[in-house]
């Protein structure tokens, strides 16, 4: 293995894709996900631990469930040993401040961090069509840019710094949360007053109340049944809720947040782990 070798920790529905799409773009890959080497993709070599892949690679991208697991695996990748990773580029959604302190821990190691959160879901990840939100210096970024151009093909540079990125990220899922969960109240007020569902998102997409859940969910996920976004609604719930303690902590407003945050914060609890377009007969039987 040399530096050229392309780290990958967390295999799960999106960090799959995104290390396949590594692998079909020519990159010499070596993964690790802790449920062991099911999830990786064929052309990849599997990793016995993060101290592996840590003194095999040089850069390390990682998706991960949240900023508490970003943060151990980038303590363990500094304390590897015989390491020669130089760079973590991160995809998960960790949040601001989480972003912020994993960029420090690993500044103090000689490490490059870049802060690089993606949306488009896993099938806008197999078909590279998902949007890479990508902070970091410019010494960083140029380092890692062959890596993110392996990822997908819309990559946009929204920052220097960590945490602006995840920013952004927190950002546009606030917006899918409060859009998927507003649209699933006007679509059950429509269907109660005799309204067919494909109908009112014929008339909604052409309309102003159009959104990515109209032209998407709706008709992809809820209109069919088949509920397989591949995103889970405790997920979403995280990301709403690291974007309400973001916004807070800036001093900023919201008010909207508070209820978007209420509403998927008691589906999360209600059925754990489904796919978050369920929220759908979740609202309508609420």
């Amino acid at each position: 293995m040399t530096s050229a070798t392309v780290g990958f920790i967390g295999l799960g529905n999106m960090g799959g894709a995104l290390a396949s799409n590594l692998v079909g773009s020519g990159h010499e890959l070596l993964a690790y996900d802790v449920s062991g080497p099911g999830r990786c993709p064929e052309g990849a070599r599997f990793a016995a631990d993060v101290t592996e892949v840590a003194a095999g690679s040089g850069v390390i991208v990682c998706c991960l469930p949240d900023g508490a697991v970003s943060e151990r695996v980038a303590r363990e990748v500094t304390a590897a040993a015989g390491r020669s990773a130089t760079h973590v580029v991160d995809t998960s959604t960790v949040g601001v401040s989480a972003a912020r302190s994993i960029g420090a821990l690993l500044a103090e190691a000689g490490m490059g961090y870049v802060d690089a959160p993606v949306s488009g879901g896993v099938a806008g990840a197999r078909a590279r069509t998902l949007t890479v939100m990508v902070a970091g210096s410019d010494a960083a970024y140029l380092a890692v840019e062959p890596v993110l151009a392996g990822l997908s093909d819309r990559r946009l540079r929204v920052g220097e710094r960590p945490g602006m990125a995840q920013a952004l990220k927190l950002a546009n899922n606030f917006l899918s949360a409060t859009a998927l969960a507003a649209t699933s109240e006007a679509v059950a007020f429509g269907l109660s007053v005799g309204l067919d569902m494909g109908t009112m998102l014929e008339v909604l997409n052409a309309s102003s109340g159009q959104s990515a859940a109209t032209a998407d969910k709706f008709p992809n996920h809820v209109l069919t049944g088949r509920y397989a976004s591949g995103f889970a609604n405790s997920l979403m719930s995280k990301d709403v809720d690291l974007y309400l303690g973001a916004v807070e902590a800036q001093g900023g407003p919201s008010a909207v947040g508070r209820v978007t945050a209420s509403v998927w914060e008691r589906f999360a609890s209600s059925e754990p782990g489904v796919d978050f377009t369920r929220i759908f007969p979740f609202v309508r039987g609420s």
